[in-house]
């Protein structure tokens, strides 16, 4: 940290720290993700993970990396200050002044941008929230936080372990099925919906409440002043078939609402939906970092959570919910929390076979 002047800590959490600062040479600032690092081996080379994937992704709607080190028993990651907070400040901050139409077209179409950029890249995020996706001072999307991705071996693999934000979490996860970058797909959706009517598309007294409005895609319609196109697409991404929804090269090339989209996305980046395809090479791109000499650092992923089985057989779920489900709802106690975050915690008890019991608090009902 010898090149850097730390200005000020912007946030603490299960990770660790993120702080501001300043490098000393060229006076720009950045952020620091100060991660603890843990003993054992397996568990270190999951904490490089982050790292390793953020180096990868070069776009103008991801936030950018600048090295990452190891100091004092702590992996410090240095990537892009996005001076404009995250879209949940900014959302809680309109109080009851809708977004305007164009500023939730040119958001949307620039965070499907860098979805699309990782899941090109056999990525998937995992952990798509509000929280999550950062604004620079000139109101550009960058989205961040990769500490929950995981790279699959193929287009056809499914991931299968739980991890995201409950009010996020899509009905197969909650299923526990095997799921893909379609799983991402859902998160979008409800971070347009909240950009749409600066609440959570599924709000709920209980967690047995919330699973079952989830499971079933029940949520409020959009507000009549907003463009049909809008209400459509949200139909389609919230499909709780994972089969039946959108992918996000066609939400921005052949979907009814591409040509609202397409005028808000960087020349860049239109161009690339124009020749996109799903073949990629994955090769490692050298990494700007200051690891000991001793230690080894694998730019692999750990896969043992991507297997290539295929989903199995859907079900639908407008009429019940499936067994798995269930179970969950039986298991599941009140829980609650003054803000989306918080949920987290309570879900820390969650397994890949269900849920234990939370502890006793009540889910928020607006962001």
């Amino acid at each position: 940290m010898e090149r850097y002047s730390l200005q000020k800590v912007i946030g603490e959490g299960s990770f660790g720290r993120a702080l501001l600062v300043r490098c000393k040479s060229s006076q720009e600032k950045y952020v620091v993700k100060e991660v603890q690092l843990p003993k054992n081996h397996s568990e270190l080379e999951n904490s490089r993970r982050e790292a390793i994937l953020l180096s990868r992704m070069k776009h103008p709607n991801i936030v950018a990396f600048r090295e990452a080190f190891e100091a004092d028993d702590f992996l410090c990651i240095v990537m892009e200050y996005c001076s404009g907070g995250d879209l949940l400040q900014r959302i809680q901050q309109q109080k009851a002044v809708q977004f305007c139409v164009d500023d939730i077209l040119r958001w949307f179409a620039q965070m499907c941008a860098a979805a699309l950029h990782i899941h090109d890249r056999q990525v998937l995020h995992r952990d798509l929230k509000s929280k999550n996706i950062f604004l620079t001072d000139n109101g550009t999307i960058k989205l961040g936080d990769f500490g929950s991705a995981c790279i699959l071996n193929s287009s056809k693999t499914y991931a299968h372990t739980y991890v995201g934000t409950p009010y996020y979490v899509a009905p197969e996860i909650w299923d526990n099925k095997p799921y893909n970058n379609k799983s991402d797909v859902w998160s979008l959706a409800c971070v347009l919906y909240e950009l749409c009517t600066l609440r959570h598309p599924f709000q709920a007294s209980s967690w047995r409440s919330l699973i079952l409005k989830v499971c079933r895609g029940a949520y409020p319609p959009l507000p009549n002043r907003l463009p049909y196109e809008l209400q459509y697409l949200l139909k389609q991404m919230f499909k709780t078939n994972p089969k039946d929804r959108p992918s996000l090269h066609s939400i921005l090339t052949s979907h009814r609402v591409s040509r609202l989209l397409r005028t808000h996305l960087p020349s860049q980046v239109h161009t690339h939906t124009h020749t996109h395809t799903h073949t990629h090479a994955h090769t490692p791109v050298h990494l700007k970092v200051l690891f000991p000499c001793n230690s080894s650092f694998s730019l692999g992923f750990p896969e043992a959570h991507c297997k290539s089985r295929g989903p199995g057989p859907r079900k639908r779920w407008a009429a019940e919910p499936s067994d798995t489900v269930r179970q969950m709802l039986a298991n599941a106690s009140l829980v609650s929390s003054d803000r989306t975050a918080s949920t987290n915690q309570a879900f820390a008890a969650s397994t890949h076979g269900g849920m234990r019991a939370l502890s006793t608090r009540s889910l928020p009902h607006s962001l």
